[in-house]
């Protein structure tokens, strides 16, 4: 009687969108993705982001490939090309954190150490998320008008990147940015407000750690609206350190499935990291069930 080999399990394919213009560029992400599946039974390709590449190159390359998870290497924006060619489907998106802030990699709890990332990306849960669309784009962690976007800006503007550049940008920002007349129309509700910011908020954080929506829930199907009336330096200070309750009359928020805000002048606005302009006119609504993402295990 002849033994028989047991039949190999299925493998499975899996797809690194890898971003090489994120981060600092210190670490080669294809170089150490290839090292790491060396010994293991999963199916790799790699497809490395060209210069000016487009959703349909992406999204054609992520077809091509079948792959049975897609799991992009980069910050935010690299999560949201791949969100956007993956919206509203049922494959499961990893993130292995590799940009500046990846403000949305530790909202779902995901390990900043390579290998503990590329691990839950193969073996961990996904979880379906809304998302919200913001004047034409796709919003997955964070957007907002005014001081932050501002911030964004002279961020985007600086040589170097890291926390000592953010608080450059930010302390610019504090000095030369001028308060907003916005009115919001949030359901039948009108309101008419000078503000340093309104951020619309999908996720609770901001990649700096800054919780800005304590409430934020993203398997909901409503978004946060946070109005920061006043540069309160002293009270972003007092809830960062302390955690406690916002003093209403300096930052205030409401939920919504929908929102438009109009300002009397144009002011700056960013998307989940990505600067893109000034706007007098922000036009958000949710998106239920927009994606699946794996998520660490705390979220």
């Amino acid at each position: 009687m002849t033994n028989k080999t047991p039949p190999k399990s299925k493998t499975h394919k899996i797809l690194f969108i890898v971003n090489p213009a994120s981060g600092n560029k210190e670490i080669d992400y294809k170089k150490e993705i290839k090292a790491f599946f060396k010994s293991r039974d999963e199916e790799l390709e790699i497809y490395q982001l060209p210069e000016n590449c487009s959703l349909t190159k992406i999204k054609s390359a992520i077809e091509k490939s079948a792959a049975e998870r897609v799991i992009a290497v980069g910050g935010d924006g690299t999560l949201k090309l791949v969100a956007e060619c993956l919206l509203e489907t049922k494959t499961p998106i990893g993130i292995i954190p590799a940009g500046s802030a990846n403000g949305m990699a530790k909202e779902l709890g995901i390990p900043l150490e390579l290998n503990e990332a590329l691990e839950l990306a193969i073996k961990g849960k996904p979880k379906q998320i809304h998302a919200v669309l913001i004047n034409g784009e796709l919003c997955i962690h964070l957007a907002d008008i005014g001081f932050n976007a501002y911030i964004v800006k002279k961020f985007d503007e600086l040589p170097t990147r890291g926390m000592w550049t953010y608080a450059k940008a930010a302390w610019h920002a504090f000095w030369y940015h001028r308060k907003m007349d916005v009115e919001f129309k949030i359901s039948k509700k009108t309101i008419k407000q000078k503000a340093a910011m309104v951020v619309v908020a999908n996720a609770k954080k901001y990649g700096t750690g800054f919780e800005i929506n304590p409430d934020g829930e993203l398997d909901d199907e409503l978004f946060e609206v946070i109005i920061v009336k006043k540069y309160a330096v002293l009270e972003i200070i007092k809830i960062w350190l302390s955690k406690l309750p916002w003093d209403p009359k300096k930052i205030e928020s409401f939920q919504t499935s929908s929102l438009k805000i109009t300002t009397q002048h144009k002011v700056h606005f960013q998307v989940d990291g990505e600067y893109l302009g000034k706007v007098n006119k922000v036009d958000a609504k949710i998106i239920p069930k927009a994606i699946n993402v794996i998520v660490g295990p705390s979220a």
